[in-house]
This record gives structure tokens, sequence and C-alpha cells, in this order.
């Protein structure tokens, strides 16, 4: 097996995006190539109605589709098509904007006032940044769970998993989404084909990836190869962009640890942005912007 080295981590920096939702960036906007397919990662949280109630009022997509996470509260969406509906705490929404849709996403916290959610963009390859629109929306309880004897939970939002399947399914970029939750000091291998472009997201706890394929010399009597580790670690908000090979090796620290990891196949295409729409040429943002003027942009 071939491991996954550490090609670089930082820190989600903050941002005020939406009506005024306080939200911390991964990465997005113009950063595409180490992360191909994948164009935005945002984690947005709060504890307070004030830093998230705002939400994001209507707003349009073309070229792209939006993966929607939410761990605590709930999120109400509607579009120009006519669907409407909530989310709620480990549910999924993966929308496929396609030739273009106008929505919204309004975040309500729990009991407390707590919220919780990540927001994903993937890249739709050229022949299909003119699909039909269309949703995926999962509930927690379908979301499938991989439960080891050590106490790690996998659960399998999309992609195949050590023989899970995510319920989601038709996404051009064959994605592998994961959350990850592991025990305090566990230690475990995860597989990324070798051929993706992959990153992990770590939003609870802390703990330490592999940064190198070449494990020490170690005694005769130990069980186990002794791996190097990241000697900075990774905690809370921390993202890992990992290098080529064909596993992911991460040991939790003492307070356990809990991570998206995301792989997908790279599209290897021009990529042109404005704002929520992202197409491959600038004269096709400009047909974009043509549509809404005029009142064209949807046409499904």
């Amino acid at each position: 097996m071939s491991i996954r080295p550490v090609k670089r981590h930082l820190e989600a920096r903050a941002k005020l995006e939406g009506a005024g939702v306080h939200l911390r960036r991964g990465f997005g906007f113009g950063e595409t190539d180490e992360f191909d397919p994948f164009l935005l990662f945002d984690d947005f949280r709060g504890e307070t109605p004030g830093e998230y109630q705002a939400g994001f009022p209507w707003h349009p997509h073309r070229g792209i589709e939006t993966i929607t996470y939410v761990l605590k509260g709930t999120v109400d969406h509607a579009d120009s098509l006519g669907n409407a509906g909530t989310i709620s705490a480990g549910d999924v929404q993966w929308m496929t904007a396609g030739s273009g849709i106008i929505h919204q996403e309004m975040p309500h916290g729990d009991p407390d006032g707590g919220m919780h959610g990540f927001q994903l963009w993937a890249n739709l390859p050229a022949a299909q940044k003119m699909t039909s629109p269309r949703y995926q929306e999962i509930h927690s309880a379908d979301i499938p769970e991989v439960i080891e004897d050590d106490g790690t939970v996998v659960r399998v939002v999309c992609g195949d998993f050590w023989g899970k399947r995510g319920t989601v399914d038709g996404i051009a970029a064959d994605p592998v989404y994961l959350d990850v939750s592991l025990p305090p000091l566990v230690r475990k291998r995860l597989p990324v084909e070798t051929t993706r472009h992959a990153f992990a997201y770590i939003f609870a706890g802390s703990g330490a990836f592999q940064n190198s394929s070449e494990p020490r010399p170690v005694p005769v009597e130990a069980e186990e190869d002794v791996i190097i580790l990241d000697p900075t670690g990774v905690r809370n908000r921390s993202l890992v962009v990992f290098d080529r090979g064909d596993e992911v090796v991460v040991e939790a620290g003492e307070e356990g640890m809990r991570f998206l990891l995301v792989s997908g196949k790279p599209l290897v295409e021009p990529v042109a942005w404005h704002g929520p729409i992202v197409m491959n040429s600038r004269a096709e943002i400009q047909e974009a912007l043509r549509d809404l003027n005029e009142g064209t942009f949807l046409r499904g």
C-alpha cells in the first residue's frame, strides 16, 4: 500500500456570507487545481441565532452541484422550481444546479440555539453543465454506517467504503464523502483511490495523519509498523490536503477525533467563476449573466 502524505494543511478562514452568516471557509473561489473536482468548502456553525439566522436568501447557481450536510439545527430550503423542504440534523441535500436554479437556504438553531453544517461545491464537467436540475435529499436514517469493534464509526454519505455504499448516486465526479469518528488514540488506515484528489476536514477533537510513506525501522517484537505522523498535528477547523497514494493513515488524540474525508476524480477542465455560477469560459459566464438579466436563466 502507498500512504498519502500530507501535502499541506491550513486553518479554515473566517468569512461573512449570504445575508450575514458567520462561517469558516476551508477553500474556494480560485483555489481549484489541488481540490478538483471540488470548488468550495464551508463550515457554518454558531451557538447564537444572530450568527446565522439571516441565512442565504434567493441566489442563482449554474454549472455545479451543492452538497449540504447538517449536524445540528435545521435548514429550510426553497427554489424557483417550486421545491421546498427542511433538512435536519444528520441529513444531506445534494443539489445538481445544472442549467440553472434560483434557491434559498435558511438555517435555524436547535432548542439551545446551536447550528452546525457544511456546504461543499462540486464542479460539473462541460458535457453536463447544462443538465436539468435535480435534488437528492437523504435522511439521516438512510445514510449507511460502518461500525468497527474499536469504536470507529464511518457514515458513508456518497461512494463505496468498506462494503457500504452511500445513498447518493449518479454524481459526475464519482465522489466519496465520509464522516469519520475515531475514539481516543485509535489509529486507522482508510483507503482512497490513487487517481483521486482528497482532503480531510477536522471538526471535533484532534489527531495526526501519517506524513511519510516510509515507515521507520521497528523492533522485532513490534506488532505493527511505527508510522511517522505530521508533527504539527491537526485540530478543530483544520483542513488537510493529501498527496498521491492509495490510503490515508490517521491517529486520534486523547479526546478522539471527528472529520470529513472527501475524494473525487479530477475533471481537469478550465474553470470560470462568477460567484455561485461556475462554467468553463468567460463567454459562458457572460451568457449566464445575460440570461439572469433577461429572465431566461431557468431552462428546465
